[in-house]
Formats: structure tokens, C-alpha cells, sequence
């Protein structure tokens, strides 16, 4: 079965999650505690040396980090993967961008705004730095979603959900929403596909059957 090391309010963590549910796929999900320090134990490095999550332990008995190389290999063989080689490429081109030009930027920003909210006014300038810098990816992104429904022109796909990770949580960040109407539709669309399960969720099913 599938084992997935995550922790709770990571929109990284949330992709793999989301995927295996909307997949219908077994899985059992391990929680580390970040907080803590429990990445950074003796137990979890024995598992994943990085000490990071997520982490995912396949059947085969691989570990894979990254939650966008964990959606490429879970989407292997279903309609979640994009159809055609021009369309794999695009949805990388995408996923690559959130990990460059969205997530180092929102989620910091959103955890010392939210998730270490005692911390907020020490790291203020770095918050608004953060959020300086997410703007000019967001502004892509919106514009890119002008007249889509999703990211790809065949449909729903893990380039969406490598986006949505942390895209929707934009305000918990301290941005703003309303100043990106096609995301905003493009957010709730991605929320209306079979099977979407909110990141609020996520640690309630420490175990999946299909």
C-alpha cells in the first residue's frame, strides 16, 4: 500500500492527498508533526533522509519527496495525466512555476501569517516581501485563467492540483482574492471535481480504501 508522510495544513502535502483520493487510490498517511521537530528525528530520517515532507513510500518500495514528482507518478495511466506529449510538457511548464514563482513565496508568507501567527510581527518585513513577490507569479497565473476553466485546455489535471496547493490559500498568506477573478472561478471549479476532499481534511483518514 501506499504511505504518505505528511503533516497537517501543508498545501504540499494536500497535492498527493488529493490526488490518491480523487484516484480512488489505497493508502495509509503517516502525520509528522513540523512543529515539533518530528521531520528532523532519528525514526523519520532513518525514512527519509531530507527530513521533509511529504513523503511517499510506494508498493515497490521507493520513497519519493517532491509533491509534484509525486503527482506525476501517481497520475501515471489515468485521466489525471495529461494526454499528449504537448500537454505533459505544459503541465511541467506549470508545475514548475508553482515550485519557482508561487510556493516559496506563499507559504512562508502564509506560515508566520496564519500557522505561527506569535511570530507575525517579528517576520513582518519578510511577509511583505513574500508577498511582493508572489504578486507577478499570481498575475500570470490569473491571466492564464482568463476564459479556462482549468489549467490545461483537455480538462482537470495534475496541473491543477499541483497549483491549488497553496494558490488557494492565498489569503491565509495575507493576499487578496478578489484582486484575481479567474483564479477565484478557476478555485472553485477545481473544488466542484468528483471526489475533492478541502485541505481541512487532510489527517482524518490515516488510512484510505478504495
Amino acid at each position: 500500500m501506499l504511505t504518505l508522510f505528511a503533516c497537517l495544513g501543508s498545501g504540499n502535502c494536500m497535492k498527493p492527498w488529493l490526488a490518491m483520493h480523487q484516484l480512488h487510490r489505497d493508502f495509509e498517511m503517516k502525520l509528522i508533526d513540523v512543529l515539533k521537530g518530528e521531520q528532523k528525528s532519528p525514526a523519520f530520517l532513518k525514512i527519509n533522509p531530507l527530513g521533509v515532507v511529504p513523503y511517499l513510500a510506494t508498493p515497490g518500495g521507493v520513497g519519493l519527496g517532491e509533491s509534484n514528482a509525486m503527482l506525476w507518478y501517481l497520475a501515471e495511466g489515468s485521466d489525471l495525466m495529461p494526454r499528449d506529449a504537448e500537454s505533459r510538457a505544459e503541465a511541467l511548464q506549470w508545475m514548475f512555476f508553482e515550485q519557482s514563482k508561487l510556493e516559496p513565496f506563499i507559504s512562508p508568507a502564509r506560515f508566520f501569517t496564519t500557522i505561527l501567527p506569535q511570530e507575525r510581527d517579528n517576520r513582518a518585513k519578510d511577509i511583505a516581501a513574500w508577498q511582493a513577490a508572489a504578486k507577478p507569479g499570481l498575475d500570470r497565473l490569473n491571466a492564464h485563467l482568463e476564459g479556462r476553466t482549468f489549467m490545461l485546455e483537455q480538462g482537470y489535471s495534475i496541473a491543477d492540483i499541483a497549483l491549488f496547493g497553496y494558490v488557494h490559500v492565498l489569503e491565509e498568506a495575507g493576499l487578496t482574492l478578489s484582486d484575481y477573478p479567474a483564479i477565484a472561478d478557476w478555485i472553485g471549479a477545481v473544488t466542484r471535481t468528483p471526489d475533492f476532499q478541502p485541505l481541512a481534511l487532510l489527517g482524518q483518514d490515516r488510512a484510505h480504501a478504495a
